[in-house]
């Protein structure tokens, strides 16, 4: 492994711009790195998150390939029986109080034996985007040679596609072949105005039941209510008592996103990459993105807005709300040439263009419910600006790709690898010193001339 200096001292960018920034990227990666894995934040995330962890290996590719290769090994080795990927991973050298909900509400290894939650490890019960495979790809590709000698692939593919499977089978709740979320924090947008209504059906706990720990580090302005983080507790709580298992508990919450879904088709063609590299056929995964493609159009595309909408599997409807998970499916190399025209134009248009920073809101700057602080109701973040940079590459449009990649790297900086910022004015908010934002800071320093597909 890497010593620390080794991994600053890497060849960088010749900028003196960019070597600085490179470095302190850098930095931050290696303060947050735990001994296996990378933390989001030492003080507001302090365990391992699921599609941060993809996000933090697809930056570490570019300091220490072995590091971000064991990044991802690290969280798949928490992986259910089922195959479901959690989306935290408990440090178990923490108080039960760094963190709410903690170990001791999850019970993962208790009320989760049922659905074949490892026991040796405590985690969550719920999952988080599927952005993994893709994030796996790139690090193959960042050295095949040390990925073949170290069998990285063979090891991990197994795992992705188990993954895979859990969310193509117990997870297609709509019966349309989408993967489904069952909690606000399944789709990583947590706050999103996209599950406000859906979240009105379900009654708080009490209060006085829980504890936040994240407003021990997070402006209460910034973060959920009180209300909404109670539905958060009372979901959470009745998937535990059903020990996890999606074929007999009734999800109060259940919705299909757009980005989630997106993420597993670009996922799965990063599957069928690497059975191709392993000399196995990939012509399931081609044909499973393929039909998800149709799916996503299907059921979720909305010509009209000129975007793709969350669907409320209670109601059967789409959510009239226009959030950044709308444009992110941009990332689907195969998506209909007018629905491609159709995101571009809305991306470039009034609702998502802050011009003082270059950036995508979360939510629609003209809508109802935009708030510039509070956490995915209207603040700019970089994973999504990550995402959809890569999306504008993938159609050919790279002018409005730099002008994104260069937005993310100066508010970046500027904001000291921020959480997420304002997107008029760049102030950053949230925590500070924040993983995926350094991770992906030195993937975009670093891919001027990496194709955009997997």
């Amino acid at each position: 492994m890497n010593s620390p200096l080794d991994l600053l001292d890497r060849p960088a960018p010749t900028a003196p711009a960019d070597l600085t920034l490179r470095r302190g990227a850098a930095r931050v990666l290696l303060d947050n790195w735990t001994g296996a894995s990378t933390v989001p934040s030492r003080t507001l995330y302090p365990h391992q998150w699921s599609w941060d962890s993809a996000f933090v290996a697809v930056g570490l590719r570019h300091l220490s390939v072995r590091r971000a290769q064991r990044e991802l090994e690290s969280l798949l080795a928490a992986q259910w029986a089922d195959g479901r990927v959690p989306h935290i991973v408990f440090n178990p050298a923490l108080p039960h109080d760094a963190y709410f909900p903690s170990p001791d509400f999850w019970r993962s290894s208790t009320a989760g034996r049922v659905s074949g939650a490892p026991s040796s490890v405590e985690t969550s019960g719920i999952v988080q985007p599927p952005v993994h495979a893709l994030a796996a790809w790139l690090v193959h590709r960042a050295d095949p040679a040390e990925s073949r000698r170290r069998g990285f692939l063979a090891r991990v593919r197994p795992r992705l596609a188990a993954w895979h499977d859990y969310l193509l089978g117990r997870r297609d709740l709509g019966g349309g072949g989408l993967a489904a979320v069952v909690h606000p924090w399944e789709p990583g947008m947590d706050n999103s105005p996209s599950w406000d209504r859906a979240l009105k059906r379900v009654e708080p706990s009490p209060p006085d039941t829980f504890r936040r720990a994240d407003l021990d580090h997070g402006h209460p302005a910034d973060r959920p209510t009180d209300l909404d983080y109670g539905r958060y507790v009372r979901l959470a709580t009745e998937y535990r008592e059903a020990g996890y298992d999606d074929r007999v508990v009734r999800h109060r919450f259940a919705v299909e996103d757009p980005t989630f879904n997106a993420l597993l088709i670009v996922s799965e063609l990063a599957l069928a990459a690497m059975a191709r590299e392993l000399g196995l056929p990939g012509q399931r995964h081609t044909e499973r993105a393929a039909e998800l493609t149709r799916a996503l159009v299907d059921r979720l595309w909305d010509e009209r807005a000129g975007l793709f909408r969350v669907r409320d599997l209670h109601t059967g409807e789409p959510v009239d709300e226009r959030t950044v998970s709308g444009l992110i499916p941009l990332l689907v190399p195969q998506l209909p040439e007018d629905v491609v025209r159709r995101l571009h134009s809305t991306l470039t248009g009034p609702r998502f263009s802050a011009p003082a920073t270059h950036l995508v809101p979360s939510y629609d700057l003209t809508g109802h419910a935009f708030d510039p602080t509070r956490y995915w109701r209207g603040p700019a973040w970089f994973n999504t600006a990550w995402l959809i940079e890569r999306g504008l590459r993938t159609h050919g449009f790279h002018t409005d790709a730099e002008r994104l990649r260069t937005g993310f790297l100066t508010e970046a900086g500027r904001s000291g690898f921020a959480e997420y910022v304002d997107p008029a004015t760049g102030a950053a908010r949230g925590t500070r010193h924040f993983s995926w934002t350094a991770a992906l800071t030195l993937d975009l320093l670093s891919t001027d001339l990496e194709e955009a597909g997997p």
